[in-house]
Protein backbone atom coordinates (compact mmCIF):
# COMPACT_ATOMS: atom_id res chain seq x y z
CA UNK A 1 0.00 0.00 0.00
CA UNK A 2 2.84 2.38 -0.35
CA UNK A 3 1.24 3.83 -3.46
CA UNK A 4 -1.69 4.56 -1.67
CA UNK A 5 -0.01 6.15 0.72
CA UNK A 6 2.19 8.23 -1.34
CA UNK A 7 -1.26 9.22 -3.18
CA UNK A 8 -2.46 10.41 0.14
CA UNK A 9 0.53 12.42 1.13
CA UNK A 10 0.87 14.57 -2.05
CA UNK A 11 -2.97 15.20 -2.91
CA UNK A 12 -3.31 16.26 1.03
CA UNK A 13 -0.19 18.42 0.74
CA UNK A 14 -1.52 20.46 -2.39
CA UNK A 15 -4.86 20.72 -1.23
CA UNK A 16 -3.25 22.03 1.86
CA UNK A 17 -1.27 24.36 -0.23
CA UNK A 18 -5.09 25.84 -1.49
CA UNK A 19 -5.98 26.05 2.04
CA UNK A 20 -2.89 27.83 3.25
CA UNK A 21 -3.22 30.42 0.18
CA UNK A 22 -6.72 30.79 0.98
CA UNK A 23 -6.72 30.95 4.90
CA UNK A 24 -3.29 33.84 4.44
CA UNK A 25 -5.10 36.05 1.93
CA UNK A 26 -8.37 35.97 4.21
CA UNK A 27 -6.12 36.78 7.38
CA UNK A 28 -5.71 40.21 5.58
CA UNK A 29 -9.47 40.76 4.86
CA UNK A 30 -11.01 43.14 7.13
CA UNK A 31 -13.90 40.56 7.54
CA UNK A 32 -12.15 38.00 8.56
CA UNK A 33 -13.74 36.35 10.98
CA UNK A 34 -16.95 36.01 8.23
CA UNK A 35 -14.49 34.69 5.91
CA UNK A 36 -13.06 32.24 7.82
CA UNK A 37 -16.33 30.62 8.57
CA UNK A 38 -16.70 30.35 4.65
CA UNK A 39 -13.34 29.42 4.03
CA UNK A 40 -13.54 26.15 6.72
CA UNK A 41 -17.30 25.48 5.02
CA UNK A 42 -15.79 25.38 1.68
CA UNK A 43 -13.08 22.49 2.47
CA UNK A 44 -15.88 20.72 4.26
CA UNK A 45 -18.14 20.68 1.55
CA UNK A 46 -14.59 19.57 -1.09
CA UNK A 47 -14.24 16.47 1.43
CA UNK A 48 -18.14 16.27 1.70
CA UNK A 49 -17.96 15.99 -2.37
CA UNK A 50 -15.28 13.27 -2.46
CA UNK A 51 -16.86 11.08 0.00
CA UNK A 52 -20.23 11.60 -1.99
CA UNK A 53 -18.30 10.27 -5.31
CA UNK A 54 -16.57 7.26 -3.02
CA UNK A 55 -20.03 6.07 -2.08
CA UNK A 56 -21.45 5.80 -5.79
CA UNK A 57 -18.70 4.15 -6.89
CA UNK A 58 -18.65 1.40 -4.26
CA UNK A 59 -22.54 1.55 -4.56
CA UNK A 60 -22.04 0.95 -8.34
CA UNK A 61 -19.04 -2.01 -7.28
CA UNK A 62 -21.81 -3.95 -5.68
CA UNK A 63 -24.37 -3.87 -8.33
CA UNK A 64 -22.19 -5.07 -10.90
CA UNK A 65 -21.75 -8.93 -11.83
CA UNK A 66 -18.46 -10.54 -11.28
CA UNK A 67 -17.59 -9.84 -15.06
CA UNK A 68 -18.98 -6.18 -15.05
CA UNK A 69 -16.60 -5.43 -11.50
CA UNK A 70 -13.73 -6.55 -13.52
CA UNK A 71 -14.22 -3.78 -16.73
CA UNK A 72 -15.19 -1.53 -13.84
CA UNK A 73 -12.15 -1.60 -11.94
CA UNK A 74 -9.99 -1.87 -15.26
CA UNK A 75 -12.04 1.13 -16.20
CA UNK A 76 -10.72 3.01 -13.05
CA UNK A 77 -7.50 1.73 -13.49
CA UNK A 78 -7.33 3.69 -16.56
CA UNK A 79 -9.24 6.45 -15.61
CA UNK A 80 -6.76 7.10 -12.42
CA UNK A 81 -4.11 7.12 -14.92
CA UNK A 82 -5.16 9.55 -17.61
CA UNK A 83 -5.95 11.91 -14.21
CA UNK A 84 -2.30 11.62 -12.79
CA UNK A 85 -1.25 12.52 -16.38
CA UNK A 86 -3.49 15.29 -16.68
CA UNK A 87 -3.05 16.50 -12.86
CA UNK A 88 0.98 16.57 -13.63
CA UNK A 89 0.86 18.64 -16.79
CA UNK A 90 -2.03 20.92 -15.18
CA UNK A 91 0.12 21.90 -12.13
CA UNK A 92 2.78 22.41 -14.80
CA UNK A 93 0.63 24.94 -16.13
CA UNK A 94 -0.84 26.31 -13.75
CA UNK A 95 1.47 26.08 -10.64
CA UNK A 96 3.01 29.28 -11.25
CA UNK A 97 -0.16 31.33 -11.14
CA UNK A 98 -2.18 29.27 -8.81
CA UNK A 99 -1.69 32.17 -5.45
CA UNK A 100 -2.16 34.55 -8.08
CA UNK A 101 -5.69 33.02 -9.42
CA UNK A 102 -6.72 31.73 -6.18
CA UNK A 103 -6.20 35.27 -4.73
CA UNK A 104 -8.28 37.24 -7.61
CA UNK A 105 -11.23 34.56 -7.43
CA UNK A 106 -11.25 36.06 -3.26
CA UNK A 107 -10.70 39.63 -4.72
CA UNK A 108 -13.70 39.04 -6.71
CA UNK A 109 -16.06 37.72 -4.15
CA UNK A 110 -15.25 39.74 -1.33
CA UNK A 111 -15.31 42.78 -3.21
CA UNK A 112 -19.07 42.21 -3.95
CA UNK A 113 -19.82 40.40 -0.61
CA UNK A 114 -20.42 37.05 -2.30
CA UNK A 115 -19.16 35.18 0.35
CA UNK A 116 -20.90 31.92 -1.44
CA UNK A 117 -19.13 32.20 -4.23
CA UNK A 118 -15.83 31.99 -1.66
CA UNK A 119 -17.08 29.02 -0.37
CA UNK A 120 -17.57 28.02 -4.18
CA UNK A 121 -14.14 28.35 -4.74
CA UNK A 122 -12.86 26.74 -1.83
CA UNK A 123 -15.13 23.57 -2.27
CA UNK A 124 -14.23 23.47 -5.78
CA UNK A 125 -10.42 23.51 -4.99
CA UNK A 126 -11.06 21.23 -2.51
CA UNK A 127 -12.90 19.00 -4.24
CA UNK A 128 -11.08 18.72 -7.06
CA UNK A 129 -7.88 17.22 -4.85
CA UNK A 130 -10.40 14.62 -3.15
CA UNK A 131 -12.20 13.56 -5.71
CA UNK A 132 -9.25 12.92 -7.71
CA UNK A 133 -7.78 10.84 -4.36
CA UNK A 134 -10.85 8.95 -4.47
CA UNK A 135 -10.10 7.87 -8.23
CA UNK A 136 -6.58 7.49 -7.87
CA UNK A 137 -7.03 4.92 -4.41
CA UNK A 138 -9.84 2.62 -5.95
CA UNK A 139 -7.67 2.26 -8.97
CA UNK A 140 -4.67 1.10 -6.93
CA UNK A 141 -7.17 -1.11 -5.29
CA UNK A 142 -7.50 0.30 -1.90
CA UNK A 143 -10.86 -0.72 -1.39
CA UNK A 144 -10.21 -4.55 -1.00
CA UNK A 145 -8.12 -2.97 2.14
CA UNK A 146 -9.38 -3.73 5.90
CA UNK A 147 -10.95 -0.58 7.36
CA UNK A 148 -8.30 -0.43 9.88
CA UNK A 149 -5.39 -0.56 7.14
CA UNK A 150 -7.18 2.28 5.14
CA UNK A 151 -7.30 4.33 8.35
CA UNK A 152 -3.98 3.83 9.32
CA UNK A 153 -2.60 4.75 5.84
CA UNK A 154 -5.22 8.06 5.50
CA UNK A 155 -3.79 8.79 9.09
CA UNK A 156 -0.14 8.78 7.74
CA UNK A 157 -0.72 10.12 4.83
CA UNK A 158 -2.25 13.26 5.85
CA UNK A 159 0.12 13.59 9.00
CA UNK A 160 3.20 13.39 6.66
CA UNK A 161 1.12 15.94 4.35
CA UNK A 162 1.33 18.16 7.15
CA UNK A 163 4.78 17.89 8.22
CA UNK A 164 5.72 18.24 4.54
CA UNK A 165 3.45 22.06 4.32
CA UNK A 166 5.06 22.74 7.33
CA UNK A 167 8.76 22.12 5.97
CA UNK A 168 7.72 24.29 2.69
CA UNK A 169 6.25 27.49 4.09
CA UNK A 170 9.51 27.66 6.23
CA UNK A 171 10.59 29.67 3.50
CA UNK A 172 12.56 27.43 1.25
CA UNK A 173 14.71 26.43 4.32
CA UNK A 174 13.97 23.16 4.10
CA UNK A 175 13.30 22.58 0.97
CA UNK A 176 11.02 24.20 -1.95
CA UNK A 177 8.06 24.27 -3.26
CA UNK A 178 9.16 24.00 -6.91
CA UNK A 179 11.72 20.88 -5.83
CA UNK A 180 8.38 18.66 -4.08
CA UNK A 181 6.36 19.63 -7.24
CA UNK A 182 9.35 17.97 -9.50
CA UNK A 183 10.08 15.05 -7.37
CA UNK A 184 6.36 13.84 -6.58
CA UNK A 185 5.34 14.51 -10.27
CA UNK A 186 8.02 11.93 -11.46
CA UNK A 187 6.77 9.54 -8.76
CA UNK A 188 3.07 10.42 -10.13
CA UNK A 189 4.08 9.41 -13.96
CA UNK A 190 6.27 6.26 -12.97
CA UNK A 191 2.83 5.45 -11.09
CA UNK A 192 0.07 6.63 -14.18
CA UNK A 193 2.81 3.75 -15.60
CA UNK A 194 2.26 1.24 -13.38
CA UNK A 195 -1.66 1.53 -13.73
CA UNK A 196 -1.27 1.15 -17.30
CA UNK A 197 0.85 -2.15 -16.78
CA UNK A 198 -1.91 -3.50 -14.64
CA UNK A 199 -4.59 -2.23 -16.56
CA UNK A 200 -2.71 -4.22 -19.55
CA UNK A 201 -2.20 -6.77 -17.78
CA UNK A 202 -5.92 -7.27 -16.65
CA UNK A 203 -7.07 -6.83 -20.68
CA UNK A 204 -4.92 -9.75 -21.74
CA UNK A 205 -6.48 -12.16 -18.50
CA UNK A 206 -9.81 -11.12 -20.27
CA UNK A 207 -8.65 -12.07 -23.67
CA UNK A 208 -9.11 -8.72 -24.55
CA UNK A 209 -6.02 -8.18 -26.13
CA UNK A 210 -2.67 -10.68 -26.62
CA UNK A 211 0.15 -11.04 -25.12
CA UNK A 212 1.96 -11.41 -28.20
CA UNK A 213 5.13 -12.94 -26.38
CA UNK A 214 4.17 -14.55 -23.18
CA UNK A 215 7.76 -13.94 -20.40
CA UNK A 216 9.94 -12.42 -22.32
CA UNK A 217 12.72 -13.34 -19.64
CA UNK A 218 12.66 -13.87 -16.08
CA UNK A 219 14.66 -12.62 -13.85
CA UNK A 220 12.88 -13.40 -10.57
CA UNK A 221 16.22 -14.92 -9.08
CA UNK A 222 17.38 -11.22 -8.99
CA UNK A 223 14.29 -9.16 -8.03
CA UNK A 224 11.03 -11.31 -7.75
CA UNK A 225 7.86 -8.88 -8.14
CA UNK A 226 6.26 -10.73 -5.38
CA UNK A 227 8.61 -9.94 -2.77
CA UNK A 228 8.72 -6.56 -0.44
CA UNK A 229 11.14 -4.98 -2.72
CA UNK A 230 9.82 -6.25 -5.91
CA UNK A 231 6.45 -5.45 -4.72
CA UNK A 232 7.28 -1.97 -4.35
CA UNK A 233 9.05 -1.50 -7.89
CA UNK A 234 5.89 -3.42 -9.29
CA UNK A 235 3.38 -0.40 -7.51
CA UNK A 236 5.37 2.25 -8.77
CA UNK A 237 7.37 1.51 -12.21
CA UNK A 238 5.44 -1.84 -13.41
CA UNK A 239 8.26 -3.93 -12.95
CA UNK A 240 7.77 -7.20 -13.69
CA UNK A 241 10.08 -10.09 -13.34
CA UNK A 242 8.47 -12.41 -16.06
CA UNK A 243 6.91 -9.47 -18.51
CA UNK A 244 4.77 -10.09 -21.65
CA UNK A 245 5.61 -8.29 -24.85
CA UNK A 246 2.45 -6.32 -24.82
CA UNK A 247 2.56 -4.45 -21.51
CA UNK A 248 6.36 -3.37 -22.15
CA UNK A 249 5.87 -2.06 -25.61
CA UNK A 250 2.60 0.03 -24.66
CA UNK A 251 4.60 1.42 -21.77
CA UNK A 252 7.35 2.56 -24.14
CA UNK A 253 5.11 4.54 -26.15
CA UNK A 254 4.06 5.67 -22.77
CA UNK A 255 7.34 7.16 -21.72
CA UNK A 256 8.19 8.04 -25.37
CA UNK A 257 4.74 10.64 -25.67
CA UNK A 258 5.15 11.70 -21.99
CA UNK A 259 9.14 12.45 -23.26
CA UNK A 260 7.40 14.64 -26.15
CA UNK A 261 5.07 16.61 -23.80
CA UNK A 262 7.69 17.15 -21.20
CA UNK A 263 9.83 18.71 -23.67
CA UNK A 264 7.24 20.68 -25.08
CA UNK A 265 5.59 21.97 -22.24
CA UNK A 266 9.43 23.04 -20.70
CA UNK A 267 9.89 24.86 -23.51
Amino acid sequence: MGNALFIIWRESAEAMLVVGILYAWLRQHPDVKRGMRYLWAGVAAGVGLALALAAVMLGIARMLSDEGLEYFQLAMMLVAAGLIVQMVFWMRSHGRTLKRELEANLQSNATTANWWGLLVVVALAVGRESAETVVFLYGLGVQYASAWNFLGILALGVGAAWLTFWALQQGGRVVSWRTFFRASEILLLLLAGALLVSAIEKLIALDVLPALVDRLWDTSGVVDDSSRLGGLLAAFTGYRARPSLLPLLLLAVYWGALGTLLRRSSR
